[in-house]
């Protein structure tokens, strides 16, 4: 059986898709499959349960991408396509059975996902961390120390930026005498064109700093990550890794959109600014440079909201968790198995 997924070039699209894609791997266990999306998750997905050919696929000018994806599928005969791009690949490749994305603006990108396969509840994100990726993270991680704050004070566009001040006020008061993670180091993670925009976060932490910024690709970032007693980052792709990786995760959203793209997980919390999400957008449509969208965000309300990620926690909750857990839903969703699906 040959399975053809397309899922999304965007790292946090991407790591919500994962779910629906286990569910064909464990569905299909015999099945071959090849995964396109774009090159920046494509790390992704090269573990994957019966992984045939990965194809990331860089953009390029007049979509000439899509006609590179359709060259490299359209000989194959396909048992089941499933294009969450609803792109004409899907369409134009010779295929039993076809199942394609539509949007759904109530439900969360998860819900939506799972939508395509009628799947509810819908399955949740998992990652197929490797032993490159971990090797990575003995290398990248300092060898014995306890598990630590991850932090991720970066986002795609500096309007969706909780302040750097207050990112680093925060891991002082987690990490330093009387914290709830009082004593540990605290990881910083940001992709390498965004470095810049941490460094005033490692330069306040000093010596208590994992400098992981520019240093990992999204599976190494994830094995990492999931090492981590806690991870407290903006809205971004690498709240959905760390999410997916089961470790406790505090979301922070100031002009995004909580409700679609929230961290999924029954150890995830969004904290939300104080001011309107409407103003906020209007605020970046009159100046697409405006600045000070996260400020409706306290450390306060970020502080409590860890805490109480933290006190839920069981004892063993700080140590890596298993690599794919069996149930993981969001906390307004009670945890079950997911209908049966092609």
């Amino acid at each position: 059986m040959r399975i053809l997924f397309i899922t999304s070039n965007r790292l946090g699209d991407a790591v919500l898709s994962t779910g629906l894609l286990a569910h064909l791997s464990e569905r299909h266990p015999d099945a071959a499959l090849t995964i396109a999306c774009g090159p920046l998750p494509a790390p992704l997905f090269r573990s994957v349960p019966g992984l045939e050919r990965l194809i990331p696929m860089p953009k390029r000018a007049w979509a000439r991408h899509w006609i590179d994806l359709w060259r490299a599928c359209v000989g194959t005969r396909w048992d089941l396509v499933v294009d969450l791009r609803n792109s004409a690949v899907g369409r134009l490749v010779l295929a039993k059975r076809r199942f394609f994305h539509a949007r759904a603006p109530h439900l969360h990108k998860v819900e939506e996902i799972g939508q395509v396969l009628r799947l509810s509840p819908p399955p949740s994100p998992r990652l197929w961390i490797d032993a490159a990726a971990a090797a990575a993270a003995d290398r990248l991680l300092p060898g014995g120390a306890e598990p630590f704050l991850a932090i991720g004070p970066t986002a795609n566009w500096t309007g969706k930026e909780w302040p750097a001040d207050r990112f680093a006020e925060l891991a002082t008061r987690l990490t330093g005498p009387g914290g709830r993670l009082s004593g540990r180091r605290v990881a910083v993670l940001a992709a390498g064109p965004e470095r810049e925009r941490a460094r005033p976060v490692l330069e306040a932490l000093g010596e208590r700093a994992i400098d992981l910024t520019g240093r990992t690709d999204p599976m190494a970032a994830a094995a990492c990550v999931r090492r981590a007693a806690l991870y407290i980052g903006n809205d971004s792709g690498l709240m959905h890794i760390a999410a997916a990786a089961g470790t406790p995760t505090v979301g922070l959203f100031g002009p995004g959109f909580p409700e679609t793209y929230g961290p999924w997980g029954v150890a995830a919390r969004t904290v939300i600014s104080r001011v309107p999400r409407s103003e906020l957008l209007a605020r970046q449509k009159a100046d697409p440079q405006a600045t000070g969208l996260m400020d409706g965000i306290s450390v306060e309300a970020v502080e409590l909201a860890a805490g109480e990620l933290l006190e839920a926690a069981t004892p063993n909750s700080t140590m890596p968790v298993p690599l794919m857990p069996d149930c993981r839903e969001v906390v307004t969703n009670p945890c079950k198995s997911p209908e049966t699906g092609p």
